[in-house]
């Protein structure tokens, strides 16, 4: 019989959608990324976020990886057994696309601050008395979203950023993927600064890998409006902590929607998630990696993880391999 394993916290949050989804018999373990390592001689199919050397060399029947989110930054591919294929999943875009617009719009209205001025009785509006009038909220309409990886997120983004008008400057390694599009703008990695120095918002989106890690540095974000946003959903090491807290700090930018962080929890209890106190700003929005935590990304992933163990057992190819 097929043996399943669930190894992690978020991995084993999945196993009973995907048993509720699989409509065949199998075996499933689950455990935490250390204590799995035992049970991996008899696994034919590990869903987790990481791989180990340790994990790798247990794992004498293993057929498949199932990474059950689509970054690949903890697997190490040379721990992989000849013949085990990797494969990731997708089914985020969505709610990442919609925290991505709701992050512009909550920014852009100083929703936060608003809320906590008029529970206090201080109407910080046109309809105060004695007071000047504040300034008006600019609008998404016309302004551009400049989206860094512009793949599966990035295009969900941009499909939502149209019906309000938005015009869409985007980054993509292969620009052929994207002729069609809908864009005022398109170009590869060399062309970040134009985008940077044109966009309103700065969606970062792309993958984190060697090539992409460090990329918006202290130079690039003084490349950027001071009246511009930016949002991070992919990885946070893409951006330069210093760089990005200075130029916060100093409002060298309008403003940051963070949802991805520099430090997470090791162990139970408060974790801060930057060495730079980013808490202390008013025009962040800090949020602890939940954009794409939605019944729709569960419910999609576990789909795709469930056809991929039937594959498995019937000897088919898996489907979303990685190359």
């Amino acid at each position: 019989m097929l043996r399943v394993a669930f190894a992690g916290t978020f991995p084993a949050r999945l196993e009973e959608p995907v048993r509720r989804h699989l409509g065949i018999a199998c075996e499933m373990a689950v455990a935490d990324e250390t204590g799995i390592t035992a049970q991996l001689a008899g696994v034919d199919v590990l869903v987790t976020m990481a791989l180990t050397a340790e994990m790798g060399r247990a794992a004498t029947r293993l057929r498949l990886v199932q990474v059950p989110g689509a970054g690949l930054d903890r697997i190490d591919r040379s721990a992989l057994p000849d013949g085990v294929s990797l494969a990731n999943v997708h089914g985020h875009e969505t709610g990442i696309a919609e925290y991505v617009i709701g992050a512009m719009l909550a920014l852009t209205r100083d929703f936060s601050r608003l809320d906590t001025a008029l529970r206090a009785g201080e109407w910080r509006s046109q309809w105060s008395v004695g007071t000047a009038l504040p300034p008006t909220w600019p609008e998404l309409a016309g302004k551009t979203l400049g989206i860094l990886g512009y793949g599966r997120i990035g295009q969900a983004v941009a499909r939502r950023a149209r019906a309000f008008d938005m015009n869409i400057s985007a980054i993509r390694r292969d620009v052929r993927r994207s002729t069609n599009e809908e864009l005022a703008f398109l170009g590869g990695p060399e062309a970040i600064d134009e985008v940077l120095a044109r966009s309103d918002y700065v969606l970062i989106s792309m993958p984190a890998h060697p090539d992409t890690i460090g990329t918006i540095d202290r130079r690039r974000l003084g490349l950027m409006k001071s009246t511009a946003f930016l949002i991070n959903v992919a990885r946070a090491e893409i951006v330069d902590e210093d760089a990005l807290y200075e130029a916060l700090a100093l409002r060298a930018i309008a403003g940051a929607a963070l949802d991805v962080w520099y430090r997470y929890p090791r162990q139970p209890g408060h974790a801060a998630p930057s060495t730079r106190p980013f808490h202390e700003l008013p025009n962040v929005l800090m949020t602890p990696h939940v954009s794409g935590w939605t019944d729709g990304m569960l419910d999609a992933r576990a789909k795709l993880i469930a056809e991929n163990i039937r594959r498995v057992a019937r000897g088919e190819t898996p489907l979303n391999l990685v190359t």
